[in-house]
C-alpha cells in the first residue's frame, strides 16, 4: 500500500487503474469545486471517499504537498529490473539515466518528461537517488504509474550491461564541445544526466560513449535536471520522427 498526494496523481491513478485505489481522504475544510469534482469522479467509479481533518492527511502525506487530498492505493506491478523492460520492448530503446538526483521534485519532473517523450524507463542508483517518495509521485502527475523507475545497485555496471546490449550512452556535460543537437541520438539510446551543479560523477561520465552539451544562450549557466532531461529526450524523439 502507498499514498498518492494531490489532485493530478489521484485523478491519473483513477483513470489508469481505478481498481487499485482503496480510499480517498479529503480535508474537511475543503469544499471547493475541485474537491467536488474529485469526489464525484471517485464515487462514480465505486471508490470510497472519507472526509477527515487536515492533521491526518498531513501525517499520511509526509513532506509532500497534498492539496488537501490523499489516496491509499496498491503498489503497481512495475518492472523491477532493466532486463524486464528491455526483453519485452517492441520499440527501439529510449532510456533516461539519472546520476545524483536526490530531490523528489526533480525526480518527479524527470518522470513526467520521460513519459511525455515516450521513454521506456528511468534508471537511477539506489544510493544516489531519492527514490519514489510521495512527493516524487505527486510531481510526476501520473508518470510514476506509466514509466518504470528502476533503482540499481551499481550504476556503472548497469551502464556497461546496456552497452553490451548495443545501447548508445550519451552523457551531458556543460563543457562538452559537441552539442546535443549535433550528437548521434538515433538508434537504441540511453541519455545520462546528473544533478544540477554537481553533474555526472567521473566514473559515470567515463562509462558513457560520449558526452554532449545543451547550448545556453542566456545568462544562466545550466538548466535544472528535469528541464535538461526534457530537452534531451524530446530531441532524441524528434530525431526518430524525422528518420
Amino acid at each position: 500500500m502507498k499514498y498518492l498526494a494531490g489532485f493530478h496523481a489521484i485523478r491519473s491513478r483513477l483513470r489508469l487503474k481505478r481498481d487499485t485505489v482503496r480510499e480517498i481522504y479529503i480535508d474537511a475544510e475543503r469544499k471547493d469545486n475541485r474537491v467536488k469534482d474529485l469526489r464525484a469522479m471517485a464515487e462514480s467509479l465505486g471508490v470510497r471517499v472519507l472526509t477527515v481533518d487536515a492533521k491526518r492527511i498531513a501525517g499520511m502525506a509526509g513532506s509532500a504537498k497534498h492539496q488537501g487530498v490523499i489516496a491509499a492505493a496498491d503498489e503497481l506491478a512495475m518492472p523491477q529490473f532493466v532486463e524486464d523492460v528491455l526483453d519485452t520492448l517492441q520499440d527501439v530503446p529510449l532510456l533516461l539515466i539519472l546520476d545524483g538526483v536526490t530531490d523528489p521534485h526533480n525526480l518527479g519532473a524527470c518522470l513526467r518528461a520521460a513519459d511525455g517523450a515516450g521513454a521506456h524507463a528511468v534508471i537511477a542508483p539506489k544510493d544516489r537517488s531519492c527514490g519514489l517518495t510521495v512527493a516524487a509521485i505527486k510531481v510526476a502527475s501520473g508518470a510514476a504509474e506509466t514509466v518504470p523507475f528502476i533503482a540499481v545497485t551499481n550504476l556503472a555496471r548497469t551502464m556497461r550491461d546496456l552497452k553490451d546490449r548495443g545501447i548508445w550512452l550519451v552523457g551531458t556535460d556543460d563543457e562538452a564541445p559537441q552539442s546535443i543537437y549535433q550528437a548521434k541520438l538515433d538508434g537504441p539510446l540511453g541519455l545520462v544526466l546528473g544533478a544540477e551543479g554537481e553533474g555526472l560523477r567521473r566514473l559515470t561520465k567515463d562509462t558513457c560513449d560520449f558526452v554532449a552539451s545543451i547550448p545556453m544562450h542566456g545568462t544562466v549557466e545550466s538548466l535544472n535536471v528535469a528541464v535538461a532531461s526534457g530537452v534531451c529526450l524530446f530531441e532524441a524523439r524528434r530525431r526518430r520522427a524525422t528518420r
